[in-house]
């Protein structure tokens, strides 16, 4: 396994065993996880992301840090829209749709109000970072 799904992997049972509540440097940080299907693979994928919310949906972003490439869920959720979420001890279907001008701004500066390091990684990237809302299914 790699570090970085060592990291995930951690996360991903603090929240579990807590509701929804992880410490560390993702206290006080409303976190989610996201459940996707592989594009290529088939695979399914767990990725623990902050969130915001616009009304009813809920609003993430996939930064990567400010990489110069997208994160690999959101390959995943372009290919296969439908995914699960887990916020606190609910879980749920979602439809993920990725957001476009003028909404994309607008939710992206809404996050980066909540949480400006994600105003930081997009000035470290070239790429327009996207933004992907999630509107339950009922």
């Amino acid at each position: 396994m790699s570090e970085i799904n060592d990291w995930n992997a951690t996360v991903i049972r603090e929240f579990r065993a807590n509701g929804g509540v992880v410490g560390g440097q993702f206290s006080g940080t409303p976190l989610l996880l996201l459940h996707t299907t592989g594009a290529r693979s088939g695979k399914a994928y767990v990725s623990p992301l902050a969130y915001t919310r616009d009304g009813d949906r809920v609003v993430i972003i996939a930064s990567k840090g400010g990489a110069p490439e997208n994160p690999a869920w959101y390959h995943n959720l372009r290919a296969n829209p439908q995914v699960k979420v887990e916020l606190g001890g609910e879980i749920f279907e979602a439809r993920a749709t990725v957001a476009a001008e003028p909404e994309r701004t607008r939710l992206f500066n809404q996050m980066g109000a909540q949480m400006p390091g994600f105003l930081e990684y997009q000035r470290n990237t070239e790429r327009i970072i996207p933004v992907v809302v999630l509107e339950r299914l009922s």
